[in-house]
């Protein structure tokens, strides 16, 4: 049993099997002040013009030297380490599950973003793709669409309580889904078959299917996520902070246990 109060998901694919109560019209804080929103929007401005404005080489290497002292400040201004990530809650807003997302996130400049909600146990989301997601001419990148389906199907099973890591995405393009204009986004979770989720999504241009996808989604016991961690990181913050989760949601055994979970 999680906590009084604590989410029952993290934010790396495991789940306690149990979610906490909390008042389902409290808001898991979006965060509408948070000032990285603000810079991250600015930043897309940036790389939308950069990307498709006609622009004059003098025009770019002013952005440049204005940019490149802003990566300094920031650089310098920042302590050790990397900032914690937050922890998705399921029966939050599911657009604070991942505030740092490259596809729903608000604090990603890479994020277009996607804005989502919750509807009827599914998630629906709407999203407009600019100059910096292009692919074919006119048409959002092929790629994109997939990183968008991968992010929504996962977002829709936690919504589920069935949190996992992706094992296979099968997407279907029916048509070009078009850039530079209104698009609505929908995953649901559809069933579950011991650690295997199944997921569904599909994109729309106002009545146009233009693409879908099914999901197969593996839950991951703790211990065995702390090792990918591990092997794949050489940051011991992210290793603490998985532990941390896994003793907070009573994943693991005990600290004796997560401990043999050593940093690389």
């Amino acid at each position: 049993m999680t906590p009084e109060g604590e989410p029952g998901v993290s934010d790396f694919g495991i789940s306690s099997g149990e979610f906490a109560a909390r008042d389902p019209h409290q808001s898991a804080g979006t965060a509408g002040d948070d000032p990285r929103f603000a810079l991250a929007t600015a930043v897309r401005r940036v790389t939308s013009a950069m990307v498709g404005l006609p622009l004059t080489d003098a025009d770019i290497a002013a952005a440049r030297a204005a940019v490149a002292r802003v990566a300094d400040d920031l650089e310098t201004a920042a302590g050790p380490g990397r900032r914690a990530r937050s922890q998705p809650d399921p029966v939050g807003e599911a657009q604070d599950f991942f505030p740092t997302s490259p596809v729903i996130g608000f604090a990603n400049p890479v994020a277009p973003p996607v804005v989502v909600e919750a509807v009827d146990g599914g998630l629906v989301g709407s999203a407009w793709f600019d100059y910096q997601y292009e692919g074919p001419p006119t048409c959002v990148h092929g790629g994109v669409i997939a990183m968008v389906f991968d992010e929504m199907l996962g977002a829709a099973n936690i919504l589920a309580g069935n949190p996992g890591m992706t094992g296979t995405l099968t997407i279907r393009y029916r048509k070009p889904t078009p850039l530079r204009t209104p698009l609505r986004l929908e995953a649901r979770f559809v069933s579950r078959d011991g650690r295997k989720i199944l997921t569904t999504g599909a994109i729309y241009h106002g009545d146009v299917l233009t693409a879908e996808a099914d999901g197969i989604f593996i839950e991951l016991v703790p211990q065995r996520f702390m090792r990918i961690v591990a092997e794949n990181s050489d940051s011991p913050e992210a290793l603490e902070q998985l532990r941390a989760d896994a003793q907070r949601l009573g994943l693991a055994g005990g600290p004796s246990e997560l401990d043999s979970v050593t940093e690389p």
